[in-house]
C-alpha cells in the first residue's frame, strides 16, 4: 500500500507534468542550472550578467567591463533549507509548514530531473536534521517523509534564523549549489548577513511563506490569540479600528524591514501565501526565472 508521502509525490508529479509541460525549453528540464568551474572565454559585460564573473584585470586593461564565461555543469546539487519552527504551523491549508513541504517536494522533483542531486536541512530551535544530497525518486520520498513527520515541539523564544542560515552556509560550502531557503522569516533579526554568505557562493532562491491573516487582520470580533513561538496568549478585539490601524502599521514596518534585509543579502524573495494554488506558484516561479534552460 502506498504511503502518504508516496501518494503526495504521485499527485504532484501528475500535476507538474500537465501544468509545466511546454514551459521549460530543452531536454534538460530545469529552470535553474549548475555553476561550472572551467573557464572558457571572455566577453563584454551586459546588464544581465552576474557581477561576480567580471574579470577586473581585463576590465582595467581594456577600459571596458568584461566577464568570464564558464562551462556549465550538467549535474547540479540542490539544497532545501526549511524552517520548521512553531510559527510555521500557523495558517490555513494545514499551516505554512504544510504549504512549504508540498512546495519543497514539488521543486525537488522538478530539479531532480536529469540526474541532479537534492538534499535538505530541516531546522527549528531545538533540533535540526541534515539529509545529504542524492539523486533518484527514493531521495525525494525520503525528504517527503521527513517533511510530513509530526514536529510538535515548542520553544519559549523566537526562531534563531541566523543559526539556521549559518548551518546552511557551513553545510553547503564544499560545492557551489542551488539553495532554496523556505521560511516565514518570523524570528530574531540579523539573518541578512548569513543569508548574504549563502547568496555570495550559491544560486539562491528565497521563498517566504505567509498566511493572509498575518498581512491583514480579519474582523472576527473578540478572540483569544496565541504566539505560536512563545505560547503567550492575549485577548484582542479584532473589530477595534484603532487596533487594526496599529497592526496595519506594524505589518508595513515589518515588510519594510524584511525587504531591506533581502536587499542587503542580495536576493529577492518569492512570497507565497497559504491560500494560493501550489501549481500556480510553481508556474509563476518558472516564469520569473526566465523559463529557459541553460
Amino acid at each position: 500500500m502506498a504511503t502518504a508521502p508516496d501518494r503526495l509525490l504521485r499527485r504532484l508529479e501528475w500535476k507538474l507534468g500537465r501544468r509545466l509541460d511546454g514551459r521549460l525549453q530543452g531536454a534538460y528540464r530545469t529552470v535553474w542550472h549548475g555553476a561550472g568551474l572551467d573557464f572558457t572565454d571572455l566577453r563584454a559585460y551586459t546588464p544581465e550578467d552576474d557581477v561576480r564573473h567580471i574579470d577586473w584585470n581585463v576590465t582595467a586593461r581594456l577600459d571596458e567591463p568584461h566577464v568570464r564565461q564558464y562551462t556549465e555543469d550538467r549535474e547540479m546539487t540542490a539544497w532545501f533549507v526549511i524552517d520548521r519552527s512553531a510559527s510555521m504551523r500557523f495558517g490555513g491549508n494545514n499551516g505554512k509548514e504544510s504549504v512549504a513541504a508540498e512546495l519543497a517536494i514539488a521543486l525537488a522533483r522538478l530539479v531532480a530531473q536529469g540526474g541532479n542531486r537534492v538534499g535538505a536541512i530541516l531546522f527549528d530551535n531545538r533540533s535540526h536534521k541534515i539529509i545529504p544530497p542524492r539523486g533518484g525518486r527514493d531521495q525525494i520520498l525520503r525528504i517527503a517523509r521527513e517533511l510530513k513527520a509530526q514536529n510538535g515541539t515548542k520553544d519559549s523564544k523566537t526562531t534563531d534564523l541566523s543559526a539556521m542560515l549559518r548551518l546552511a552556509a557551513t553545510t553547503t560550502r564544499t560545492r557551489r549549489s542551488l539553495v532554496f531557503v523556505m521560511s516565514d522569516f518570523i524570528g530574531d533579526p540579523g539573518w541578512d548577513r548569513p543569508l548574504a554568505q549563502i547568496t555570495h557562493r550559491h544560486e539562491t532562491v528565497v521563498i517566504r511563506v505567509v498566511d493572509p491573516s498575518e498581512l491583514e487582520l480579519p474582523d472576527l470580533g473578540l478572540i483569544l490569540v496565541e504566539d505560536a513561538e512563545t505560547g503567550e496568549t492575549l485577548l484582542v478585539d479584532t473589530s477595534d479600528p484603532l487596533l487594526r490601524g496599529r497592526l496595519a502599521d506594524q505589518v508595513g514596518a515589518r515588510e519594510d524591514v524584511l525587504a531591506e534585509g533581502m536587499r542587503k543579502a542580495g536576493v529577492r524573495a518569492h512570497r507565497v501565501t497559504t491560500d494560493q494554488d501550489l501549481l500556480a506558484v510553481l508556474v509563476d516561479m518558472v516564469r520569473r526565472s526566465g523559463g529557459r534552460v541553460r
